[in-house]
């Protein structure tokens, strides 16, 4: 007679969800209050993750989604490449080896269990403002890889429980460790988490997770067959990649059916000399993204909810890049521009549920100062409007979508750099009009106290945000400098009493005059 393996009841299998991603939160937690740089402590620009053996997500904090999707998407390859033992920890940034752009540096550390069984993986995913790029801030108007800082293939930082100091300070110099150090002790926290959990499940944790994953991927199938059969297209517009490019095309047709999802991205622009290419794992986590959305609010965040999405995009197209492309904009600029296609295509098939676009960009600033004695470094996005949808308007100054920062705080900018944030408000009617009008972007105003080099890498300069439903356009966004227009990808230095005003786009509206005439 044949017995039936051993199961958690939904119930333990609920209760192992929100443990999981307890561990991730409190790693969190601890990241933040141990990190130095205020894009970390204070932005909050991270993410933490759990992995199967495999490489597999199984849970993650509501953290940044272009971190947590590329990683979901990736991780796998990155398990493959390295020899795993009790007490390392492995360091990458590689954007086409599991990274997204340089800046974002994986610490990820495997989960043994007493008999020296591989469990799973703990990983953390964090913004450090300085990677050595050709610029200050890391976010450089580059051509090639090598301009946009130190590219670490999968590197063991940690062995045997120590840090090994000596490759930092071979990468970044003496100094530069505060940040690292932070990353290796919310992993340290989370295996101790783990290990804890894992002694108190009542099977086997490879029994959990693998019907964790069947339970998400359930879930994911039966949301998905609610939606129209059927093929569905859109094409997106980048405004420009620095170099004189514009309007290059992100194209998609979205197949939906019975047997899961298609997302083919052929027709797209090919990769291009500014620095708005990503490696596929970027376009993956845009994907995913849109797709949770659609999903249930308890669904968990898993490898399982993701089984019925396919993904193809042409070799050496803008979305699946090929070494040594340039990419620091390509996880924040083009992963903005890859959900506004998605999104668009998916409106054909479900309008009452998909949102006009939102500001599409993440107005990314970067700034520094060299050789005067008291380097700095600084990074930052900007909050926008989000669209408006059927049920009401958009958001106005939050961020959107694929980042989920917060702001620096105006005290602690100016406390740590050469600058005065001179105005910081709402940017009132950029949001386009309609039924419902989307939100409205910001106006921000940084005054500098001393010579400055400066990075713009922005988008929604030229090609507004769509309204959706016969809803109006978002205002595109506006950089100056002492009033002076600037191109939305420029780099170039200032000089103390020298202003940057940055004019963040608003989202897109929804529904027309005239179906807000029939309402009344």
């Amino acid at each position: 007679m044949a017995t039936t393996a051993p199961k958690l009841d939904s119930v333990k299998l609920g209760l192992f969800v929100s443990r999981m991603e307890s561990v991730c939160e409190e790693m969190g937690a601890v990241l933040q209050r141990a990190a130095f740089s205020p894009n970390i402590k204070d932005r909050l620009d991270f993410s933490c993750a759990i992995f199967d053996a495999a490489g597999h997500l199984c849970a993650q904090a509501a953290h940044i989604p272009v971190h947590l999707g590329s990683m979901a998407y990736a991780m796998a390859d990155i398990v493959d490449a390295c020899e795993w033992r009790p007490g390392d920890m492995v360091v990458v940034n590689d954007p086409f080896i599991g990274g997204t752009h340089l800046p974002d540096v994986t610490v990820i550390a495997p989960c043994f269990d007493a008999a020296g069984v591989l469990q799973a993986f703990i990983a953390n995913r964090a913004h450090h403002a300085d990677i050595g790029a050709s610029a200050p801030g890391s976010m450089p108007l580059s051509k090639t890889l090598a301009e946009e800082g130190v590219v670490i293939p999968p590197t063991v930082l940690v062995r045997a429980g120590i840090l090994d100091k000596g490759l930092l300070d071979e990468w970044f110099g003496d100094g530069q460790h505060g940040d690292f150090i932070a990353q290796v002790s919310a992993n340290r926290t989370g295996l101790q988490r783990l290990k804890e959990l894992i002694t108190l499940l009542p099977v086997g944790f490879d029994v959990a997770v693998s019907q964790l994953q069947d339970y998400a991927e359930g879930i994911a199938r039966r949301r998905l067959v609610e939606l129209p059969s059927g093929s569905f297209a859109f094409t997106d517009y980048m405004d420009d990649d620095g170099f004189g490019h514009q309007q290059l095309p992100i194209a998609v047709k979205i197949t939906l059916g019975a047997a899961g999802v298609d997302v083919d991205f052929s027709g797209s622009a090919s990769q291009v000399e500014g620095n708005i290419n990503c490696p596929l794992s970027v376009a993956a986590a845009a994907v995913y993204y849109v797709f949770r959305c659609l999903m249930p609010d308890e669904v968990p965040v898993c490898a399982g909810l993701f089984r019925p999405i396919r993904l193809a995009a042409p070799e050496g197209c803008l979305l699946n890049a090929q070494r040594p492309a340039a990419v620091a904009a390509g996880n924040v600029e083009t992963s903005m521009r890859i959900t506004d296609a998605v999104l668009g295509a998916l409106a054909q098939a479900a309008p009452e549920l998909i949102p006009a676009a939102s500001q599409g960009t993440m107005n990314n600033v970067a700034m520094g100062g060299r050789g005067t004695g008291a380097d700095w470094d600084y990074y930052e996005t900007i909050a926008g409007g989000m669209g408006a949808h059927a049920n009401g308007a958009g958001l106005s100054a939050v961020q959107s979508h694929m980042t989920n920062t917060l702001n620096t705080p105006v005290e602690s900018l100016e406390m740590h750099y050469p600058l005065r944030v001179r105005s910081y408000k709402i940017r009132r009617n950029s949001g386009g009009v309609g039924q419902h009008v989307g939100g409205d972007g910001l106006i921000r105003e940084f005054e500098f106290l001393a010579p400055t080099q400066f990075t713009l890498l922005t988008e929604r300069r030229r090609l507004a945000p769509w309204g959706l439903a016969g809803g109006g356009a978002g205002a595109v966004g506006e950089n100056r400098l002492n009033g002076q227009c600037l191109p939305g990808k420029i780099s170039m230095t200032a000089v103390a009493g020298d202003v940057l005003k940055i004019e963040t786009p608003g989202g897109g509206g929804w529904g027309g005059v005239d179906r807000l005439t029939s309402e009344v």
